[in-house]
């Protein structure tokens, strides 16, 4: 039976290294089955946040050979097989043991975004071309990659002011909701800081649900924010609305 060496990051949030493992490599194999093996073969106390090895949960995210992977999506047999295998926690959040990281954040900004919230008197039916639409961004299992891939997380450190592709794409899931009646457009632009994304697509390569996170979600959102803030026959109206009623009072 063939051996992969996988070369896996030990260590804290203080420092680490890696540390190198020997893996025999059997058919159908997947990065997570081999850091299993590890577990149960050569390092028990190895930390590897996993949970339906399904591709579903997005718990089993880390950097394999340098890209942001789901490990229960790549097999073994995929990546090459004359050099070792390294395997890193995912850089944009603190690590806390080993492959696993704190990701607590996300949900922190998770709880500035206003849930779904009806129109008042709306019409409860609408089209399929509008379910599809929206029914894109609920593919979401919250791995984290896209997250994790944003240079304005991973380089320059915005999470105070920053809310990453996996939120722009629930917001545009309420935002797009044929039923929805709020206007997300001043949190996109004053707290979660949509203007600082620059349309890389760095997200969209790394999502392993195929979401077209920059395409269908961050430019359309962006779009909304400059029809609300920056469009000069906007304010303008806005302006003159203002002044008359200033006037009345």
């Amino acid at each position: 039976m063939a051996e992969a060496v996988l070369k896996i990051f030990r260590g804290t949030s203080e420092g680490g290294a890696t540390a190198e493992y020997r893996v025999p490599v059997a058919p159908g194999m997947v990065v997570l089955d081999a850091l299993h093996h590890v577990q149960k073969h050569a390092a028990p106390d190895l930390a590897v946040r996993w949970n339906c090895k399904a591709g579903k949960c997005g718990s089993c995210s880390a950097e394999v050979n340098g890209r942001p992977r789901l490990t229960c999506k790549t097999r073994m047999d995929s990546l090459p097989q004359d050099q070792a295998i390294t395997i890193l926690p995912m850089k944009s959040f603190p690590v806390i043991k080993d492959l696993v990281t704190d990701v607590s954040w996300n949900y922190k900004v998770n709880k500035k975004i206003p849930p779904f919230t009806p129109r008042p008197g709306a019409d409860w039916k609408f089209s399929q071309a509008d379910i599809d639409r929206v029914q894109e961004f609920r593919k979401c299992i919250e791995c984290f990659l896209c997250q994790n891939v944003c240079h304005v997380v991973r380089d320059h450190g915005k999470q105070e002011q920053f809310g990453g592709p996996r939120f722009f794409v629930r917001v545009a899931g309420l935002e797009m909701h044929p039923l929805d009646g709020l206007s997300r457009t001043k949190l996109l632009k004053d707290e979660l800081g949509i203007g600082f994304c620059n349309i890389t697509k760095c997200c969209t390569e790394v999502c392993p649900e195929g979401i077209h996170i920059t395409d269908n979600a961050i430019i359309p959102l962006k779009e909304r924010v400059v029809d609300d803030f920056y469009d000069p026959v906007l304010r303008l109206v806005r302006k003159i609305r203002g002044a008359g009623k200033a006037a009345d009072h």
